[in-house]
């Protein structure tokens, strides 16, 4: 498995919508744990008042993450092969409620 980050721009009017996208993802991703395992999301606002996501996921291939993509009615804009990772401290984001 490789690591990659999925990019999702604009893709919810607001953070609620994003949190039970995640919902979705957690449920198809259980059925798909032998070709994808979705990490990490980090929600992000757009300049237009809208939210998108950044999300780390192992994976077989991008195609593997647009099947769970698809199967969770999330999309994708871009996929991208993470090369190496440089981890500077732990990641100080809270987890949302």
């Amino acid at each position: 498995m490789e690591t990659y980050m999925v990019v999702r721009r604009r893709a919810w009017p607001m953070r609620g919508d994003a949190y039970e996208a995640a919902d979705r993802a957690t449920v198809e991703a259980m059925g798909l744990s032998e070709m994808v395992a979705w990490t990490r999301s980090y929600i992000v606002e757009e300049t237009d008042g809208t939210v998108g996501s950044i999300c780390i996921y192992e994976a077989e291939s991008p195609e593997a993450i647009r099947r769970h993509s698809a199967a969770a009615e999330l999309p994708v804009d871009e996929i991208v092969k993470v090369a190496d990772a440089v981890i500077v401290r732990t990641d100080s984001v809270a987890a949302a409620p």
